[in-house]
């Protein structure tokens, strides 16, 4: 029997009314800009702010090699620095940007979910995670989202506002850290990887999170200095800056979060695929596969009697095909379903058709390993409890 569930924008996802539909929004509620912090800056831009404050600019060689390479953003261990002037100089460029309001950790202490609070009070969420061959982070690059997916928890939220670059990276300079002070399980080890799959859409914060892309992947200490391969950027499906994002010359992995291979259900299932349908999206994917030599990942999250039959499968084949060999990367996902949520994860059986038929098909196909489960380890899930518990006060 092949049932056939249709999405819907009924409670508990968030609806007002029976016929309710998702609604996109690319305007923040909130509009408050953080603090200017180092991290906002390439390495002349630093420079020039400190010169313009009256400070030497040699300055910020030393400033980003403490935060990018030593971790360190107190000015009491920056003992290079003149002791008259080292509070001046932090506060110039190293202003307080996340504030941990939350940690909880899964599977043993080797995954750690961080609830920031940033200057304004909105919130956001970055997973660490240690597997055995890479340590990665997920980060944010929104408050909330805009992009009102009905089976995401920050979808569901709307778009508080866009991040800083410095508050991106801030966010990993802390993952940074705490891998290096083995607050991991496991002990001590590196940050190796950053996927942009936290809250927010991140090609809709597009100039912020190229500068992000910048301070990871520049050599130290104007940045981070990770290879481009181990950075990866999640989109719904943004057509125009995918195709902007090829020409930026950073070589990242692209990861599409596609979860229908066809538009009938992909327009309720995703509402950004009102503006740019499947062909569009895959048409980029494989142009940006062209450009960049980087194969792009296929994100999609099996949802139970939704989308996870046999014959999507073999439609998400052929689509991928029809393009090309080899250029693409199909993840599934068993879904992580927001508590009370009608969404549910596709059973066992089901999961494994939808794999098997892809990789008859000649698809290189990997069941994403989903961390965190028992800890509301979907994006906006840690956010929405906390808010809830402190409305409860």
């Amino acid at each position: 029997m092949n049932i056939q569930v249709r999405p819907t924008d009924q409670a508990p996802e968030g609806a007002t009314h029976p016929g309710a539909r998702p609604k996109l929004s690319f305007q923040a509620k909130r509009r408050g800009k953080a603090p200017t912090h180092l991290a906002d800056f390439d390495l002349s831009g630093r420079k020039a702010a400190l010169k313009e404050a009256g400070l030497p600019a040699f300055r910020a060689d030393q400033l980003s090699r403490h935060f990018f390479t030593h971790l360190n953003v107190s000015p009491e261990q920056m003992s290079d620095l003149p002791a008259g002037s080292r509070e001046k100089i932090c506060g110039l460029l190293l202003p307080k940007l996340t504030e941990q309001s939350a940690a909880i950790s899964a599977d043993d202490g080797r995954t750690v979910k961080h609830l920031w609070q940033l200057f304004d009070g909105a919130q956001v969420e970055s997973v660490l995670m240690r597997y055995p061959s890479r340590t990665t982070l997920c980060v944010s690059s929104q408050a909330g989202c805009g992009m009102a997916c009905p089976f995401c928890a920050t979808g569901q939220m709307g778009l508080t506002r866009n991040l800083s670059t410095g508050e991106i990276i801030d966010q990993v300079r802390r993952a940074a850290r705490a891998a290096r002070d083995g607050k991991l399980a496991g002990g001590p080890t590196r940050l190796t990887n950053v996927v942009f799959m936290g809250m927010g859409e991140p090609l809709a914060n597009y100039k912020t999170v190229v500068g992000a892309l910048h301070r990871l992947i520049d050599p130290a200490p104007e940045g981070f200095g990770l290879s481009a391969r181990n950075v990866t950027v999640s989109t719904v499906g943004l057509v125009p800056a995918i195709k902007k994002l090829a020409q930026e010359g950073m070589p990242v992995t692209l990861a599409v979060s596609l979860h229908a291979p066809d538009d009938n259900l992909r327009d309720d299932l995703i509402p950004i695929n009102s503006r740019w349908k499947v062909g569009e999206l895959l048409d980029a994917a494989y142009s940006y596969f062209q450009t960049t030599g980087r194969r792009v990942s296929i994100e999609y999250a099996l949802i139970k009697n939704m989308n996870d039959h046999a014959w999507r499968a073999q439609l998400l084949a052929d689509e991928l095909n029809a393009r090309g060999r080899g250029w693409a990367h199909v993840n599934p996902i068993p879904l992580n379903p927001t508590p009370g949520s009608i969404w549910t994860a596709s059973s066992k059986k089901d999961q494994q058709v939808f794999v098997d038929t892809l990789r008859r098909n000649g698809v290189a196909t990997t069941i994403r390993d989903t961390r965190g489960s028992d800890i509301d380890g979907a994006c906006g899930q840690l956010a929405t409890a906390v808010q809830k518990k402190m409305k409860e006060r």
